[in-house]
């Protein structure tokens, strides 16, 4: 008779998932939450049928690595090399702080010396997963704060190579410690070479030869074994298979087929991911939080506050954006996979005992449920920062080098200079039209501003950008960036600064119609909505609906999507 376990099991974890994400989206929760309840109602702690806690877990590593690679394409060296100055001042103040919290709650707690470092380590390393599943159901995986929170990411990940080496000292066997951890960061860093340099050059060459057969299941296979050979091999070399995915993700990214491999990849990304947050929640062991209430509260809100708090202090000290800074930082408050692993190496090495071991497994599930709570107050937490009289906004140093030097009245302001705001710019210029561009890329400013239009680089959501820029004298601000948070951050500030001036933001999807409303916009466009309406405008007209008709059916319909924005309407209806 077959052997259909496995199968069973598959079938039950997605059936529940499937459920309970239900539930969780229609309560507003994010799903994620959903998927770890489902996790904990087929775990092995709780009653009822459970599944075998051996084969979703592996099944949940495949998520890891098509989640991390997935991010990796949509990613570049280019963008991460941005980020390092900051990425690196962050890390040096971020996980320090978190570590010496991660001490102090083990002391609280009872634990001894060694058990408490390693709760540091612990507390030190946040989740790139949950960070990009976040991140990805807000729509801003590629937004400011993703690309700096990833790059705290790639600094954490690595600083795991020492950490593991450095346990024999908490084991009592400090014999030949400093050759253990020589080899361990020549062996990672060799085997990083070879990807990168391998990686660069072989794989556009292979990628080209399987394109050229025109076959989807080959060039999908190779993808796949691209993105688990190389996770593979960090993984042999004492790196974690989540960093060597996204490796092989940044690689790919700088070939053309980039667009074509996300596309092939998004399906095994989102189905195994699933499974990734089954499986944490069927590590839980209630009996944990239920026994020691108190020190299990106390050790949370010293992981879920310090590490908010460290981590927000860490990216505001480089004197980014503030909206953007508490963003990131926010994003990095919870433990993972990452912990999971240096706790597992303490466990088998006899720094912890199980007890211990499924403590810290329930403070990351915990942890890891109150990220979406952080992340969603950030913005409005990075204004208030934002506010402070000590916290001195970094674009007011570059402004006497990017300022336009012209004075403008009754002018418009672009924020942002993407494919959207391209065409709003070449038609004020057709009609010379005064105006002024505010984007962060210095690529961008300085191009414009050798074409001769007025730009400034800077942060929109900046007073004293906006200043410079002229809101006082505006007639109209366009926001046409699609992220929700520095689209919110730039209306606000600029209805503050001048309660006259007409705002048009940009929103990502309809549910940011009211908040971006709410922010002070006088108008919000949707741009698939308004590509929804203009393919219609053709095919109706193509049918013989007469252009009166047509005006008073789209604006009717338009009124209705944004009058209703909060009741997430689609109505196939145009009457």
């Amino acid at each position: 008779m077959e052997d259909v376990g496995i199968i069973l099991d598959l079938a039950v974890a997605f059936g529940i998932a499937t459920l309970a994400g239900l539930v969780a989206d229609r309560l507003r929760l994010p799903v994620l939450i959903g998927y770890i309840i489902a996790g904990i109602a087929i775990g092995p702690q709780t009653p009822g049928f459970s599944v075998n806690d051996d084969g979703i877990p592996q099944f949940a590593t495949l998520g890891v690595a098509f989640l991390m690679f997935a991010l990796g394409v949509e990613f570049s060296f280019k963008q991460l090399l941005e980020v390092r100055r900051v990425a690196l001042l962050a890390a040096a103040i971020q996980m320090p702080g978190t570590a010496a919290i991660g001490y102090v709650a083990g002391q609280l707690i009872g634990w001894g010396a060694s058990e408490s470092i390693l709760l540091a380590g612990v507390f030190a390393i946040s989740s790139s997963i949950v960070m990009i599943k976040l991140l990805l159901n807000r729509g801003e995986a590629t937004s400011p704060q993703a690309r700096y929170g990833f790059g705290l990411m790639v600094v954490q990940d690595l600083s795991l190579v020492p950490m593991l080496a450095l346990l024999p000292v908490l084991e009592g066997d400090s014999e030949n410690l400093a050759l253990t951890v020589g080899e361990s960061l020549l062996t990672a860093a060799v085997v990083l070479a070879l990807v990168v340099v391998l990686g660069v050059r072989l794989v556009p060459w292979v990628l080209y030869r399987v394109a050229r057969s025109q076959s989807r299941e080959l060039f999908l296979l190779t993808v796949v074994a691209i993105a688990l050979g190389t996770a593979l091999a960090c993984h042999e070399a004492g790196l974690s298979v989540a960093l060597g995915a996204f490796l092989a993700g940044l690689i790919v990214s700088e070939s053309e087929f980039d667009a074509q491999v996300l596309s092939e990849i998004i399906p095994l990304r989102d189905l195994f991911s699933t499974l990734f947050f089954v499986s944490l929640g069927m590590l839980l062991e209630p009996a944990i939080v239920i026994e020691e209430p108190l020190l299990f509260a106390v050790a949370a809100v010293l992981l879920i506050g310090g590490k908010a708090l460290f981590g927000a202090a860490a990216f505001v000290i480089t004197r980014i954006n503030p909206v953007v800074a508490v963003s990131a930082g926010f994003l990095t408050a919870q433990i993972g996979e990452f912990s999971f692993v240096l706790a597992g190496a303490g466990l088998e090495g006899g720094i912890i005992d199980g007890g211990q071991f499924a403590f810290i497994i329930s403070l990351a599930l915990v942890s890891i449920v109150a990220s979406p709570m952080l992340v969603a107050v950030a913005p409005r937490v990075g204004a208030l920062v934002g506010r402070l009289p000590h916290i001195v906004d970094p674009t007011v140093e570059a402004l006497e080098a990017t300022a336009t030097g012209v004075e403008l009245r009754r002018h418009i302001i672009i924020c942002g200079y993407g494919r959207v705001a391209r065409v709003l710019g070449g038609a004020l210029e057709r009609r010379g039209v005064a105006h002024v561009v505010i984007d962060i890329n210095a690529a961008t400013v300085r191009d414009l501003r050798g074409r001769g239009v007025n730009a400034i680089y800077g942060d929109a959501g900046s007073h004293a950008v906006l200043e410079r820029a002229g809101i006082h004298e505006a007639r109209t601000l366009a926001v046409t960036v699609p992220d929700l948070v520095v689209a919110s951050a730039a209306t606000r500030a600029a209805r503050e600064m001048n309660q006259n001036v007409h705002i048009i933001t940009r929103a990502g999807v309809q549910g940011e119609v009211s908040t971006l409303r709410t922010d002070g916009a006088s108008e919000v466009v949707q741009p698939e909505f308004e590509a929804g309406m203009e393919f219609t405008r053709y095919v109706l007209r193509r049918l013989g609906v007469s252009s009166r008709e047509l005006d008073v059916l789209t604006s009717r319909r338009r009124a209705r999507f944004y009058d209703h924005a909060d009741d997430q309407l689609y109505s196939d209806d145009l009457g």
